[in-house]
């Protein structure tokens, strides 16, 4: 192992591609959407951490470092709270124990290389959606999940990582939400670290959907230059607005090549374009839709209306048109909205294909793609659409990864 290392060592210092760029730790991995974009921006994947167990197939199948030993990345399905006589489900300590194995044996191994923490919370807690009605146990988690931020400075504290990406909701900021990116920032900032933070659109990377996103950068401050800040004047990491290499991508281009399917079909040779089913009246309603319309055209079909009634009393009561985009189908020529868990749903955003010939909602694999995820990127398991659903629309889109992993590498000065 000394010898590959020393070999690894050596080449790098000659500037050549032996090996990768930085080693990585994927905080609330999930399906491994920033874990595909860390091994994209020539990152070697220690581990990911989700206390899900059920995304551990689609993570480590679809993320097989191509550096060192071209190993699978470790699962840890572990909660990162402590555990309690509250919570008996925290599995901070062991959590930790594994952790300081692995690290320990690669940063022994690999010194030359900096450590960067991906550290992307889930982001119910700080969106609108999240503040329906819950049940006493559920607002007991959204609270918890609340917290994840603030939990995550104990293992920047404890293994100090050079780097820090995290990506959350734009609102994640506001201050409704008790200041939990700030009071992030700061604990960075506390610990040493130079940070900046910027709110982002991901079709200004290249990725083919309109999807607003905060997201911080840390560096440790020795380790970064004056050139690295947002100005002259300030002590803020910069962190870009977009991609000067990226061009805007529309639906269209993205997903116009795949073959057609109908409703409720799995295509057999492309891996998750599987549609969802529809009933007979949501049938008719998108097989009438035009591409970008809003959904007013349902008030006037060659089916008579098809609106809900629920939508027109609303409509009625506030003297507005709510919910338009619901039932819709996507602009061909535009980047897509916002694909969420609800992506295979028809009544729950524009999400019915662009295509008139095609009387669906978008496929599992259209949604994905239009996350930047590769083709041959398998989400299991391939014979259901909701837990998918769930793994794509609650991914970090591994272009948006990628792109902000090689700017934080290449933004500061180590190992020379």
């Amino acid at each position: 192992m000394k010898d590959a290392q020393t070999d690894f060592v050596q080449g790098r210092r000659r500037g050549l591609k032996t090996g990768p760029k930085f080693l990585a730790v994927d905080f609330f991995c999930g399906a491994g959407g920033t874990a595909r974009g860390l091994i994209d921006a020539g990152g070697y994947l220690i581990a990911g951490i989700d206390k899900d167990p059920r995304c551990e197939k689609t993570f480590v199948d679809n993320n097989v470092n191509i550096y060192l030993d071209h190993g699978d990345p470790h699962y840890l399905s572990l909660d990162i709270f402590p555990r309690s006589k509250d919570y008996p489900d925290g599995r901070q300590k062991d959590l930790i124990e594994q952790l300081a194995s692995l690290i320990g044996h690669y940063r022994e191994q690999y010194p030359d290389l900096p450590l960067l923490f991906a550290i992307c919370a889930p982001c119910q807690p700080f969106t609108r959606l999240s503040r329906k009605e819950l049940t006493p146990e559920r607002k007991a988690a959204r609270k918890r999940d609340s917290n994840l931020l603030r939990e995550t400075l104990k293992f920047v504290r404890r293994f100090r990582p050079d780097l820090v990406l995290s990506e959350n909701v734009a609102g994640i900021n506001n201050p409704r939400y008790g200041g939990v990116w700030e009071s992030f920032r700061n604990g960075l900032d506390c610990l040493g670290f130079i940070t900046g933070s910027e709110v982002v659109c991901s079709s200004k990377f290249g990725i083919p959907q309109l999807r607003k996103r905060s997201v911080l950068l840390a560096a440790r401050r020795a380790l970064v230059g004056k050139d690295q800040m947002s100005d002259p004047w300030s002590n803020e990491f910069l962190v870009p607005a977009f991609d000067p290499d990226a061009d805007l991508i529309s639906v269209k281009q993205a997903i116009g090549h795949l073959p057609s399917i109908k409703a409720g079909e799995l295509h057999p040779d492309v891996p998750n374009h599987r549609a969802r089913s529809l009933s007979e009246l949501n049938q008719l309603r998108i097989e009438v839709a035009k591409p970008g319309q809003s959904n007013e055209y349902m008030e006037n079909t060659l089916y008579g209306d098809l609106s809900l009634e629920c939508h027109r009393d609303v409509n009625e009561r506030l003297g507005q048109r709510c919910f338009s985009d619901v039932y819709t189908r996507m602009h061909p020529d535009r980047p897509s909205p916002t694909i969420t868990t609800k992506c295979h749903s028809i009544s729950n955003g524009r999400f019915g294909h662009f295509d008139q010939k095609q009387a669906r909602g978008i496929s599992l694999r259209e949604a994905a793609i239009l996350q930047s995820f590769t083709e041959d990127y398998v989400f299991y398991p391939v014979d259901q659409i909701e837990p998918i659903a769930r793994m794509i629309g609650n991914a970090v889109p591994p272009k948006l990864a990628a792109f902000y992993a090689k700017h934080l590498v290449n933004s500061i000065c180590y190992g020379d």
